[in-house]
């Protein structure tokens, strides 16, 4: 076997394993983003319209997300924005168009506690969905109707769904142990 016969194999070899290692690296980079994200990782393919750049939108929010300085409540916050809470469900029977309101409020004070910026609302839900997957579809679906709430077109039905869409990020956020922080 000549020497250039050997550096073209090794060099084939070595083309090959980057290749291979190139693609596991992308593989476990989109599988992160898949499981960070969840339901997230294919609202944002659908909207990008491309996997490179919906995956490179997701990475951007993680490295936003990751410069702010998120906190967990102390015991004492949980509890009163628990108590809070639990007065908005009891007002609901009174008032459900000043519940809905005030739970809009609500969930932004407790946002702002754990230390999100309180932007426009796109960009707080894209905030929420590094963190809180699981849940920012109720969050956009509680906004939906609060919108439509302000422009007096949603039905006590609409209101209560708004209620338990806010309840279940209400209760994402209020958790008490330390945010997810992104690994590397």
């Amino acid at each position: 076997m000549t020497n250039t016969l050997l550096i073209v194999i090794v060099a084939a070899i070595a083309a090959v394993a980057v290749v291979a290692a190139w693609t596991y690296l992308e593989h476990r980079r989109r599988q992160r983003l898949k499981t960070r994200f969840g339901p997230e990782y294919e609202r944002a393919l659908r909207d990008a319209g491309d996997v490179r750049r919906a995956e490179s939108i997701l990475e951007k929010r993680e490295k936003r997300v990751d410069q702010y300085r998120l906190r967990a409540l102390a015991p004492e916050e949980s509890r009163r924005f628990g108590e809070a809470w639990r007065h908005l469900q009891a007002e609901f029977v009174d008032d459900p168009a000043a519940a809905v309101t005030e739970a809009d409020m609500l969930v932004t004070e407790l946002m702002t506690a754990r230390g999100y910026p309180m932007t426009d609302v796109e960009r707080r839900t894209e905030d929420l969905s590094v963190g809180h997957s699981s849940v920012i579809q109720h969050y956009r679906d509680a906004r939906v109707i609060a919108d439509r709430h302000s422009r007096k077109a949603a039905s006590t039905e609409d209101l209560r769904q708004a209620m338990v869409h806010y309840h279940a990020l209400f209760d994402d956020l209020l958790e008490v142990r330390e945010p997810e922080r992104r690994r590397a």
